[in-house]
């Protein structure tokens, strides 16, 4: 039944409420992918977790994310009702982003930094039951709580809120919840969009009162401030909203029906409790014939997810320089949500009107349908451009073989000569060769031989490696596996470069690598003898790697020498574009379409159980993800883009046969027949009492 205070104010033909809950559903989305954005980066920089243990727990979090909206589902139908539920959860939702926020005020924890230093000595699962029981040591505890309150509110909301805003409409504004769901979708990008944007340059700023750090507390504390802003909006509109009343647990009422003493009485709810048996009956039919249709779902969701895993992936392998723009690798992903603000309208105003002139029944199965194929094409275009990219790549050493190249800082050329088998070169004086591969194991010692210097060098090198050997004629040979930076100077020297301050370097000694954002200059500086010597790099191009030879300084310019290790990558990043263009459009007609098929199958009181069925083939199509990616055991990336592929083909043609045969049915009828039988049950039912009262009073 519907509780409506008044007549719904309405703008542009739209009810007014439905705008309060895009602009909560905005807020929301910001919220979550703005904090799922650097959360990856919280666990492995501020709380130190190692790379498996990090990527374990964020996909973790995601899973439980689109699990629990069954629940929310569940508690919106049977009990609280979806305005109650969605206000209840938001607020666990806003409680658990805020203790996100304050997990990572690295103030706090600064006391335990030292305490952490001696869990090196404990295993890591030591430390790991540590975080969860012992927050004074770590805030792992912390963090963990907050992620399960904020998967709690996140997914016990999101079948509720884009159901309510479909009660929002009468039965005659089809065409207006229709589009309703594209602006909803809409808006669910737009704050995908600006978040993914917005939070990484917040992290990437210093904060801290005793200690500077990456500004993660601001990172997640704008998310809790926008989750908060989207409850107070949420609940702003409260008096605008058609609320549909909780239908109750139907087992529930039969069994207190079945308690009532009087026989006649007993009888008549024995009637109702047949017609509440069948309306449940058929209600239950018509949300396992579109459950059944979910079935060949997950495949897409495989698929589509992989934007953020190997389509990023693929990006690392890409030139990102777009001009005055560089672009990230994990900043392609914005190119989806960009291209969603721009398409659904379209779309919606222009694709589908010209579709429906041409006379063509575009329905929704077929939609979804044409979204499936689409993603399989998307698939079939990074396999294309992934054949391309391995053109480029260089060739590593197998798991037996160790890659070795010589770089000379000497004033004297140089040869070098490899035992076992015997292989010689010569290196000028500030030269390098390329790397040269050798068997691991029969390599055994190298000597090097400058002017009437010789020197011999004992190899022990793990297999499937590179190393560089810098070698140098001074007062005698001196050779070392090198990585980066090479201090070519009799001094020690500390050397930072752009915000990255490596260690200190004494005399020919070499840093360890370090990651830069490709495609910009960086200033390096050098302090020898307390005096700060500094020079702008080289743009360091995608996907490069460099050893820097530091030689000296003249006149506060720092003289460095650029070994390329790795080239820059030359397939330009605009190439992902079309895969990301046909993958949008795909999501276009997929998902959009879904969400609103999804609220017109489902009973009154099973929509938001449908909504959540729903979400539940994205946490399925991740498991797909993981399943095929593991039991495949292809050695080449575009052979398994093309296998996710014709797999997701496979599927859509399936989808398309079982689409075939299912049959549209409009809820609202089948429930009103429901309601005018059980009104003549009911007064067949009350004219057989009456008689039966009327009898017993004339005995």
């Amino acid at each position: 039944m519907l509780s409506v205070s008044c007549l719904q104010p309405s703008c542009f033909g739209y009810p007014l409420s439905i705008f309060f809950i895009i602009i909560n559903e905005f807020c929301e989305r910001f919220s979550y992918y703005g904090m799922r954005a650097v959360l990856v980066l919280y666990f492995k920089y501020f709380l130190q977790w190692d790379d498996n243990l990090s990527t374990a727990i964020y996909h973790t979090f995601v899973a439980l994310c689109y699990l629990t909206p069954i629940l929310g589902a569940l508690i919106a139908d049977s009990w609280l009702g979806k305005f109650k539920t969605i206000v209840s959860l938001s607020i666990v939702y806003t409680i658990g982003q805020a203790v996100m926020s304050v997990s990572s005020i690295n103030d706090l924890t600064d006391h335990n930094r030292d305490v952490a230093l001696y869990m090196d000595f404990f295993p890591t699962k030591c430390c790991f039951f540590f975080s969860f029981f012992c927050f004074p040591l770590c805030s792992s505890a912390l963090s963990m709580t907050g992620l399960i309150l904020i998967a709690l509110g996140t997914g016990g909301i999101k079948p509720c809120v884009s159901a309510f805003g479909g009660d929002q409409f009468e039965d005659d504004q089809e065409k207006q919840r229709t589009r309703f769901f594209s602006i909803f979708y809409l808006s669910i990008n737009a704050g995908s969009l600006l978040s993914t944007i917005i939070t990484p340059i917040l992290r990437a700023q210093e904060c801290g009162i005793h200690t500077k750090q990456r500004c993660y507390p601001l990172a997640f504390g704008v998310p809790a401030a926008l989750m908060a802003v989207s409850l107070v909006v949420f609940i702003i509109g409260s008096g605008m909203y058609k609320k549909v009343k909780p239908q109750g647990n139907i087992m529930i009422q039969v069994s207190k029906c079945i308690g009532v003493i009087n026989l006649p009485r007993s009888e008549i709810c024995h009637n109702m409790r047949k017609a509440s048996e069948k309306r449940l009956i058929a209600q239950t039919k018509a949300v396992l014939k579109v459950l059944f249709l979910y079935i060949p779902l997950p495949m897409f969701w495989a698929l589509f997810d992989q934007q953020g895993s190997r389509w990023t992936l693929q990006a690392t392998t890409m030139d990102g320089n777009f001009g005055s723009i560089q672009i990230q690798p994990d900043q392609m992903q914005t190119v989806n949500p960009i291209l969603i603000i721009i398409m659904v309208p379209v779309v919606d105003a222009v694709v589908y009107p010209l579709i429906k002139k041409c006379k063509i029944n575009f329905t929704p199965l077929r939609k979804i349908t044409v979204g499936m194929f689409l993603a399989s094409l998307a698939f079939v275009a990074a396999a294309l451009v992934q054949v391309q990219i391995d053109k480029t790549l260089p060739v590593f050493p197998a798991a037996g073989q160790t890659q070795i190249k010589v770089i000379n800082i000497g004033t004297d050329g140089a040869t070098v000569q490899f035992e076992s088998p015997l292989q010689s070169v010569n290196v000028l004086s500030m030269e390098s060769t390329g790397y040269m591969t050798f068997d691991t194991s029969r390599l055994q010692s190298v000597n090097i031989i400058s002017g009437n210097k010789t020197a011999t060098e004992v190899i022990t090198l793990p297999g499937g490696s590179r190393h560089t050997l810098a070698v140098k004629n001074a007062a005698s040979i001196a050779a070392k596996w090198v990585s980066l930076f090479i201090n070519n100077l009799p001094d020690t020297i500390n050397i930072t470069m752009g915000d990255t301050a490596f260690e200190t370097l004494m005399s020919f000694s070499a840093s360890n690598y370090n990651l830069f954002p490709g495609g910009r200059k960086d200033n390096i500086m050098a302090i020898i003898n307390s005096i700060p010597c500094s020079v702008t790099s080289k743009t360091l191009g995608f996907g490069s790697a460099y050893t820097i030879v530091i030689n000296g300084c003249t006149g506060n310019t720092l003289d460095v020498t650029y070994s390329e290790d790795i080239s820059p990558n030359t397939v330009h990043m605009a190439w992902q574009i079309p895969q990301y263009f046909i993958l949008t459009c795909a999501e276009v007609v997929f998902s959009v379409t879904g969400l609103e098929f999804s609220y017109s199958q489902a009973p009154s009181n099973m929509k938001a159980v449908l909504q959540a069925g729903w979400l539940l083939t994205v946490a399925v199509g991740n498991i797909i993800v993981l399943i095929v990616a593991g039991a495949s055991k292809l050695s080449e990336q575009w052979a398994e883009y093309v296998l996710f592929a014709a797999l997701l083909l496979a599927v859509c043609i399936i989808f398309a046969v079982m689409a075939y045969f299912y049959t549209y049915t409009d809820p609202n009828e089948i429930e009103a027949q429901f309601d005018e039988e059980e009104k003549k049950q009911v007064k067949k039912d009350e004219d057989v009492y009456e008689k039966q009262t009327e009898a017993v009073s004339q005995m």
